[in-house]
């Protein structure tokens, strides 16, 4: 089985189970997505719900990305790790008053606003301030991302966005809002999406909503489509740096930008992903009648996605090599749910290895938690001294 590169002797050090990210990887990737964006003056906006930690945050700051928000803490993040406020976008179809008066307060960049009813709530507290709130509408485009259901955003069903359908009635109740300013129109499709057919179709269908606006004599300033862009799960070490290449270039091909416009777009798996592992040890190895359990101090508390979307980590035991044995990765967790896989291949498995779950970096540790009463996993990154692979 081919390895990742991990300081082992560190790591034996430490009480498990935790987060370790690559800090070189990351910079690698956000250099990547600066030289493929900036071919086209593209801008590019980190979301902060694929990773929060501030360590995370502040090297993704530093080289000068925006932020996209969903929440009032969110924005308090990116402020705190050094993103201007003239770069944070806000998202969301559920902001609450507080949220929407800190994102006023910091003259953000915009709303990327979900719903008629929220407008009128954005228009009423600009006003009570005496402010002007930039807006983007979030359009619901009905465009298929092939991805998995709970990760889809973009087709009518969705509660995300507006319907197109619903666009007219939409601009009208716009133009008697006199504290809001329309800049631009968004849209997310969805998450982990690896065919670039589905953005070609966003652009494309982008392109028919600027249609509509023209007939209004309506013209924006900003394009947004969101992030969506997924990563190689199965490969970390033969691919660890996204196509971005192609996936900036599937909207550059079918884009028809009015004169003076900006595109932007929110990746954030994509970004992070692949620099971040989670490392935990080996409590048992259990023999049953049919199967042979390897049982983690690790659980769905720690990394909840295989739980919650069936989804695959790559696996790699750091202890042992040579002869392979299948077992089913389970965790602590009193849940019939806390498994991290089945029928995993695994490197000979004894008590006291560790194990470690690769391309955790995104949605791994920003949605711990602490249910059965478990301690919320701690961090590490490889620019930090005695972390030398």
């Amino acid at each position: 089985m081919i390895k990742g590169s991990f300081p082992l002797k560190a790591f034996k050090a430490l009480e498990t189970p935790f987060y370790y990210y690559d800090i070189d990887l990351l910079k690698r990737t956000l250099e990547t997505v600066k030289a493929e964006s900036g071919k086209y003056g593209y801008h590019v906006h980190f979301a902060i719900k694929a990773n929060a930690n501030p360590h995370i945050l502040s090297v993704i700051a530093g080289y000068g990305l925006g932020a996209d928000c969903v929440s009032g803490g969110e924005i308090r993040a990116a402020l705190d790790a050094g993103f201007p406020a003239d770069k944070i976008v806000f998202a969301g179809v559920g902001k609450a008053d507080w949220e929407i008066n800190l994102g006023l307060d910091n003259d953000i960049f915009c709303f990327n606003a979900e719903s008629s009813a929220e407008l009128d709530i954005l228009d009423e507290l600009a006003a009570a301030k005496g402010k002007i709130a930039s807006v983007a509408l979030r359009i619901n485009p009905d465009v298929d991302a092939h991805t998995h259901a709970k990760i889809t955003t973009g087709l009518k069903e969705n509660k995300f966005g507006i319907n197109l359908s619903m666009l007219d009635g939409v601009l009208e109740q716009l133009t008697k809002l006199k504290h809001l300013k329309l800049i631009g129109i968004h849209s997310h499709i969805g998450s982990q999406i690896t065919d670039m057919s589905a953005f070609r179709a966003l652009a494309v269908r982008m392109n028919e909503v600027q249609e509509k606006l023209d007939t209004r004599g309506l013209h924006v300033e900003h394009i947004n489509f969101g992030g969506g862009l997924g990563i190689d799960y199965h490969h970390p070490n033969h691919i660890p740096v996204p196509a971005f290449a192609d996936y900036f270039a599937a909207f550059r091909q079918l884009l028809k930008l009015r004169p003076g416009q900006q595109v932007h777009f929110e990746p954030g798996r994509s970004l992070v992903a692949q620099c971040g592992s989670l490392i935990s040890k080996v409590l048992y190895v259990k023999e049953g009648e049919v199967k042979k359990f390897v049982i983690l101090d690790a659980g769905f508390t720690e990394l909840i996605r295989p739980a919650m979307y069936d989804a695959y980590h790559y696996i790699e035991n750091l202890d042992s090599d040579g002869q392979t044995e299948t077992y089913d990765v389970v965790g602590p967790i009193c849940e019939s749910a806390d498994v991290f896989g089945k029928d995993v291949e695994l490197n000979k498995t004894r008590r006291g290895d560790l194990l470690a779950f690769r391309s955790a970096g995104a949605y791994g540790e920003v949605m711990a938690s602490q249910y059965n009463r478990r301690r919320l996993p701690k961090a590490y990154y490889s620019d930090e001294n005695g972390f030398e692979a």
